[in-house]
This record gives C-alpha cells, structure tokens and sequence, in this order.
C-alpha cells in the first residue's frame, strides 16, 4: 500500500434530474486523527450519517470537508411565497401608519429576503440520497489519486532526507577520533596552567581517555543509523506510517542533540563534528515538516 498524503482535493458532478444537478466536493489537509466537516442541504442527517460511516472507512487521518451543493438547470423555474410577501407589506404598511410615513414597499427589497424566491424544484430526499452515494466512491478516487501523488512527491524528498543524515553520520564518525586529541590538549594546558609543567603525560592521557569514555558519541551515531535504517524500511512498507515516521525523527532529534551537546566547546579538526551535527539536524526538521503532512 502507498503512503499517501492528508492534503488533496476532489470534485464531481452529478444530475439528480432533468432540473436539478449537484456538486459533490472533498478536501483534505492534515491533522492528527479523522476530523470531518460536512455542509449539506438542511434535512439531510440521514444522508451525513451514511457519508461519514463511509468516509471513515476510506481514510485513516486528516481534517476532511465534504461539500454537497445544487444547482438548478436551465429547465428550472422560480417559485414567490406569496404568505411571506403578504406578511412583509402588511407589516410595513402596519408600522408606517403608526408613525406617520408616508412610503411604499420596494418590490427590490422584498425579493431579496430570504426564502421569498425559491427553485420550485425540490430534491427528494431518498432519490438525493442515492444520487450522492453512487458518485461517492469516484470522488473518494479522486482525492486518493491526489493524495497518492503528493504522498510520493514527499515519499522522494524523505528518502533525500535520510540521505543526508547519513552522511553527516558518516562525517561525525571520520572526526571522532580527533576529539581524543582535542580533549587530551584541552586537558593538558589546563592542568599545567593550575600545578605547572611537572606533570607527567601518562596521567594526562588517563585523564582525557576517562573524559572522551564518558563524551564519547558512539552510542548516538549507532542509534541514529539505527533509526534511519528503521525509517527507510516504513517508507518501503508503505501504508499509514506518519505517526511512525514522526516518532522516529524525534528520536533522531534527540540523539542529534546529545551528540552536539557532547561536542560543544572543541575547537580544531573536531569542530567539523559540530557541523555535521548542525546539518543533521537540519535535514531532520525538513523531515518533519515533511511528515506532517503524511496519512
């Protein structure tokens, strides 16, 4: 299964009958669990219960909107509701007798209240019901086939990602041993600054070999070859991995830190380690980022 992405949009058409269509339409972005939004003519809570049962189905994660809108044809009419029309002017020559105006409706004002003009069309719920559902699954298609593509797109830019973080890995583990000799200089000018230069250079050497023991960077470069390794084999698998792959870059951020921390502060062949752990950690946000956006 491919990993597919939260972030998409679908549109279909569909025509109820001779004088009524309507637009069925799907968009996604991302977030952390199912979240869906319906807009719907009124009086259709069966319809909304049905759509959501199959949506629910169909994905996995992402704030979801569905729209389901009419449109009357060319064939259709327009309908006056002649009570309310009467209403209104009874109403407005009520209040203008009652405090002397002397005014008129305006025919423009009443026909742009609110359900003076209506379609004489009216769609039957159970034939709208089964109009929408059988153009369901399309677009449902549709949005899959969007969110494939940009899932692949960012499946691509993950990969280079890792790349990367491998490399800088590769870098960390060529210059770690410079920082023996980083730390056994660090330690020898400043016991000689405290006791003098009768020191003896065994006892340096024992010093800065306890001091690089509990420095060393090993175990973080291990972890993090693990962790990429681990996330190649869930871009392979495919399927609904976000959730996955984004626990691992923390991860990842975590180790990356740890190892700068355990850097910090060294100066010649080893501040090169530092670098590399400054693009490994850039290379991680932008997988994160990345991430974000995946089923």
């Amino acid at each position: 299964m491919s990993i597919r992405s939260m972030t998409g949009f679908a549109q279909v058409k569909g025509q109820l009958n001779d004088q009524l269509a309507f637009t069925l339409s799907l968009k996604s972005v991302n977030h952390r669990f199912l979240d869906l939004h319906f807009r719907l003519p009124s009086d259709s809570d069966a319809l909304e219960m049905k759509l959501r049962n199959c949506l629910k189905e169909k994905l996995a994660r992402g704030h979801v909107e569905l729209t389901l809108s009419l449109q009357g044809t060319g064939n259709a009419s327009l309908s006056l509701d002649r009570e309310l029309v009467s209403g209104y002017i009874q109403a407005f020559r009520t209040a203008a007798a009652e405090f002397g105006l002397a005014a008129e409706p305006d025919l423009n004002v009443i026909l742009r209240i609110p359900g003076v003009l209506d379609s004489a069309v009216s769609a039957n719920h159970a034939d709208l019901q089964t109009a929408v559902l059988a153009k369901l699954n399309e677009v449902l298609n549709l949005l899959d086939e969007m969110r494939q593509q940009e899932g692949q797109s960012t499946v691509r830019e993950l990969r280079q990602r890792m790349k990367g973080i491998k490399g800088a890995c590769r870098e960390v583990e060529k210059h770690r041993q410079a920082t023996l000799r980083t730390y056994t200089e660090k330690l020898s000018a400043r016991v000689q600054e405290l006791v003098g230069s009768q020191v003896e250079p065994e006892r340096i050497l024992q010093e800065a070999a306890l001091l690089v023991d509990r420095s060393d960077i090993q175990e973080e470069l291990v972890r993090l070859d693990s962790h990429v390794q681990h996330f190649f084999d869930l871009l392979d698998k495919g399927g609904e991995v976000g959730k996955k792959l984004d626990f691992l870059l923390q991860e990842m951020n975590r180790e990356a830190n740890t190892l700068l921390s355990k850097t910090s502060g060294l100066a010649g062949e080893a501040l090169k380690i530092t670098e590399a752990g400054l693009s490994m950690k850039a290379d991680i946000e932008k997988a994160r980022e990345q991430v974000q956006n995946l089923e």
